[in-house]
């Protein structure tokens, strides 16, 4: 039995963990510094301390400043997040 077997052709399809940006914002929105963990967890930790130490001297009132900040920062380190992972799955 003479069988010829044609060339085929493969795709290699890459997967990368990404994050959502949805998930970070609006875990940052709800939850501020805590949320802002999901997307960083040392920027989580940083903002933590700083929304505790302006909240105690303003009475509350800086957090109508820290909490933009989380969410800014939270969809900024998810996009540099998916960024690397992308360009990592693509050196492989």
């Amino acid at each position: 039995m003479n069988q010829s077997v044609a060339p085929t052709s493969s795709k290699v399809v890459i997967m990368a963990n990404q994050k959502s940006v949805l998930a970070a914002f609006l875990l940052t929105f709800f939850f501020g510094p805590l949320g802002l963990l999901y997307a960083s967890i040392m920027g989580g930790i940083i903002m933590i301390v700083i929304s505790a130490i302006v909240a105690f001297f303003t009475l509350g009132f800086g957090l109508i400043i820290t909490f933009p900040i989380c969410i800014i920062w939270s969809i900024v380190a998810v996009n540099s997040f998916n960024a690397e992972q992308l360009k990592l799955a693509k050196e492989v």
